[in-house]
């Protein structure tokens, strides 16, 4: 039971999400600064789930902070994604051996 209900709970907030930006928002949003808010509010929402998942992924904050110095970086040289995301696993997972 208490499945379903979590299952109706997600869903309707998921349903709410998509609905009320169309519901609300029927002509083009002619200011600048709402317009640039808007643009910036997914890059906002990805970096809030992803940086707290980051630094409490290794148990530890060391390894973590270890990890995300290393991964970025790599990504500053613009190297492919599959290396950044190993090598920073790989210096995590080191890391954690010593702290």
């Amino acid at each position: 039971m208490n499945f379903y209900l979590s299952l109706a709970v997600m869903a309707g907030v998921t349903y709410l999400i998509r609905m009320l930006p169309f519901a609300f928002f029927r002509h083009k949003i002619e200011s600048r600064f709402i317009r640039s808010f808007l643009d910036y509010v997914p890059y906002a929402v990805l970096a809030a789930m992803t940086v707290p998942a980051v630094f409490s992924s290794a148990g530890s904050l060391i390894p973590s902070a270890v990890g995300a110095a290393a991964a970025l970086a790599l990504a500053w040289f613009d190297l492919p994604l599959i290396v950044v995301a190993t090598a920073a696993a790989l210096a995590a997972y080191l890391t954690g051996f010593f702290f």
